[in-house]
């Protein structure tokens, strides 16, 4: 009988759970049959008090959720974005799969249990967010897409919108992928686990100005 196939989505403190990001996400993972369970945080403000507060706060609310949904004899796909992306212990520990939206890379927790990982993941992440470490992420063990100039909300600031829509197709379809490539396999799973995915932007410009709101 095949497992029932799950997904838990883990958003940020300012980007709830029907964001793009993901409202898409959402969309791939249903039209493969899996179920969705969204996460609501509590006390968000602890959460974002500190290192500490967040590791303990996100983890112990994620692991509070996995029993009630049989994730061991379904283990359910994390999707996370910012403070969500705390939740990689739990992924570690339970050898979970993930898909990790700018993901805070200058948290050693953070990197420490990415690289404790056992289960695929992706991270997604933009160049000019100042959480997002380019040369950090090709050390990890890990599906890599990339988006030049994209902040933290994976948006394009100071370039034309259809930018930023461009962007979020080229992160989808990356979604898309590793879904198929990684989590549920469709076919031939190359041995070359390391995949950095550019988006493809034309008239590609310097951005100037700093994060976005989005978290």
């Amino acid at each position: 009988m095949p497992q029932r196939r799950q997904a838990v989505i883990l958003p940020g403190r300012n980007y709830g759970s029907q964001g793009p990001l993901f409202m898409f996400s959402q969309v791939a993972l249903r039209s493969r049959g899996a179920h969705i369970y969204p996460m609501r945080w509590e006390n968000v403000d602890y959460l974002c008090a500190d290192t500490g507060s967040l590791m303990e706060g996100v983890n112990t609310q994620v692991e509070r959720l996995l029993p009630q949904i049989d994730f061991l004899s379904s283990p359910p796909v994390l999707v996370g974005k910012s403070i969500g992306t705390a939740a990689v212990s739990t992924a570690a520990r339970f050898e979970l799969p993930a898909i990790w939206f700018s993901p805070l890379l200058t948290e050693y927790p953070i990197v420490q249990a990415l690289r404790r990982c056992t289960a695929p993941y992706l991270l997604v992440g933009g160049t000019e967010d100042p959480t997002w470490e380019s040369a950090l992420v090709d050390e990890l063990p890990g599906e890599i897409c990339e988006i030049p100039g994209g902040d933290h909300g994976l948006f394009l600031p100071g370039r034309p919108l259809t930018s930023s829509a461009h962007a979020l197709a080229d992160i989808i379809e990356a979604v898309e992928m590793f879904l198929d490539t990684k989590v549920w396999r469709r076919g031939f799973l190359s041995e070359h686990r390391h995949r950095r995915c550019f988006a493809t932007l034309a008239n590609s410009l310097p951005v100037e100005g700093g994060i976005g709101d989005a978290q």
